[in-house]
Protein backbone atom coordinates (compact mmCIF):
# COMPACT_ATOMS: atom_id res chain seq x y z
CA UNK A 1 0.00 0.00 0.00
CA UNK A 2 2.88 2.19 0.44
CA UNK A 3 4.20 1.70 -3.02
CA UNK A 4 0.67 2.89 -4.72
CA UNK A 5 0.63 5.92 -2.03
CA UNK A 6 4.23 6.79 -3.31
CA UNK A 7 3.27 6.30 -6.89
CA UNK A 8 -0.26 8.00 -6.47
CA UNK A 9 1.90 11.06 -4.60
CA UNK A 10 4.36 11.07 -7.23
CA UNK A 11 1.39 11.49 -10.70
CA UNK A 12 0.19 13.87 -8.37
CA UNK A 13 3.42 16.08 -8.09
CA UNK A 14 3.11 15.86 -12.03
CA UNK A 15 -0.35 16.95 -12.06
CA UNK A 16 0.14 19.53 -10.04
CA UNK A 17 3.35 21.09 -12.38
CA UNK A 18 6.20 18.97 -10.86
CA UNK A 19 8.86 18.51 -13.32
CA UNK A 20 8.60 14.46 -13.04
CA UNK A 21 6.14 13.33 -15.75
CA UNK A 22 4.37 9.65 -14.87
CA UNK A 23 1.43 7.96 -16.73
CA UNK A 24 -1.28 8.65 -15.10
CA UNK A 25 -2.88 5.31 -13.27
CA UNK A 26 -5.73 7.19 -11.75
CA UNK A 27 -8.14 4.88 -14.00
CA UNK A 28 -5.83 1.43 -12.96
CA UNK A 29 -7.21 -0.86 -10.13
CA UNK A 30 -5.41 -0.83 -7.31
CA UNK A 31 -3.09 -2.76 -6.01
CA UNK A 32 -5.06 -5.60 -4.75
CA UNK A 33 -4.24 -9.15 -6.44
CA UNK A 34 -7.64 -9.85 -7.00
CA UNK A 35 -7.58 -7.11 -9.48
CA UNK A 36 -4.79 -8.84 -11.67
CA UNK A 37 -5.34 -12.58 -10.80
CA UNK A 38 -7.35 -12.90 -14.14
CA UNK A 39 -4.36 -12.66 -16.45
CA UNK A 40 -3.23 -15.86 -14.80
CA UNK A 41 -5.69 -17.71 -16.78
CA UNK A 42 -5.69 -15.71 -20.32
CA UNK A 43 -4.63 -17.67 -23.57
CA UNK A 44 -2.25 -15.26 -24.76
CA UNK A 45 -0.25 -15.94 -21.69
CA UNK A 46 1.94 -18.37 -23.45
CA UNK A 47 1.34 -16.35 -26.79
CA UNK A 48 4.38 -14.22 -28.73
CA UNK A 49 3.54 -10.61 -27.39
CA UNK A 50 4.19 -10.05 -31.17
CA UNK A 51 0.94 -10.91 -32.07
CA UNK A 52 -0.97 -8.39 -30.13
CA UNK A 53 1.29 -5.58 -30.55
CA UNK A 54 2.01 -4.30 -33.94
CA UNK A 55 5.37 -3.76 -35.59
CA UNK A 56 6.54 0.04 -36.71
CA UNK A 57 5.22 0.86 -39.76
CA UNK A 58 3.20 -2.71 -40.20
CA UNK A 59 0.23 -1.98 -42.73
CA UNK A 60 -2.31 -3.15 -44.97
CA UNK A 61 -2.91 -6.92 -44.95
CA UNK A 62 -0.22 -8.42 -42.89
CA UNK A 63 -1.55 -5.93 -40.00
CA UNK A 64 -5.29 -7.39 -40.67
CA UNK A 65 -3.44 -10.95 -40.95
CA UNK A 66 -1.34 -10.42 -37.69
CA UNK A 67 -5.06 -8.79 -36.01
CA UNK A 68 -6.83 -11.22 -36.73
CA UNK A 69 -5.30 -14.41 -35.67
CA UNK A 70 -4.41 -12.26 -32.11
CA UNK A 71 -8.38 -12.07 -31.88
CA UNK A 72 -8.76 -15.86 -32.70
CA UNK A 73 -6.72 -16.67 -29.25
CA UNK A 74 -9.12 -13.93 -27.87
CA UNK A 75 -12.56 -15.93 -28.94
CA UNK A 76 -10.90 -18.55 -27.11
CA UNK A 77 -9.65 -16.79 -23.73
CA UNK A 78 -11.54 -17.91 -20.58
CA UNK A 79 -10.93 -14.22 -19.59
CA UNK A 80 -11.60 -12.03 -22.54
CA UNK A 81 -14.40 -10.16 -20.97
CA UNK A 82 -12.44 -9.23 -17.73
CA UNK A 83 -9.53 -8.42 -20.38
CA UNK A 84 -11.71 -6.00 -22.67
CA UNK A 85 -12.81 -4.22 -19.36
CA UNK A 86 -9.34 -3.58 -18.37
CA UNK A 87 -8.42 -2.67 -21.58
CA UNK A 88 -11.43 -0.12 -21.78
CA UNK A 89 -10.64 1.36 -18.44
CA UNK A 90 -7.09 1.25 -18.51
CA UNK A 91 -7.65 3.39 -22.25
CA UNK A 92 -4.85 0.73 -23.49
CA UNK A 93 -3.70 2.45 -26.44
CA UNK A 94 -1.97 -0.30 -28.33
CA UNK A 95 -2.60 -4.00 -28.94
CA UNK A 96 -5.31 -6.42 -28.90
CA UNK A 97 -6.93 -6.55 -26.39
CA UNK A 98 -10.40 -9.07 -25.00
CA UNK A 99 -10.74 -9.10 -29.16
CA UNK A 100 -10.58 -5.36 -29.08
CA UNK A 101 -7.82 -3.50 -31.04
CA UNK A 102 -6.98 0.09 -30.10
CA UNK A 103 -9.71 1.52 -32.86
CA UNK A 104 -12.33 -0.59 -31.75
CA UNK A 105 -11.73 0.25 -28.15
CA UNK A 106 -11.62 4.06 -29.13
CA UNK A 107 -14.57 3.13 -30.87
CA UNK A 108 -16.39 1.63 -28.23
CA UNK A 109 -15.42 4.34 -25.30
CA UNK A 110 -16.77 6.92 -27.84
CA UNK A 111 -20.06 5.70 -28.17
CA UNK A 112 -22.78 8.07 -26.37
CA UNK A 113 -24.24 6.16 -22.88
CA UNK A 114 -20.78 3.65 -22.85
CA UNK A 115 -18.71 4.44 -20.12
CA UNK A 116 -14.88 2.92 -19.67
CA UNK A 117 -15.97 0.62 -16.92
CA UNK A 118 -18.50 -1.81 -19.17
Amino acid sequence: MKVLRAVRRVVSTAANGGKLAVTDISRLPGASEHHWNWQLRSACRSADTRLFFHPVNERGSSAEQREQAAKSVCARCPVRIECRRYALAAREPYGVWGGLSAEERRSVLRTPGVQART
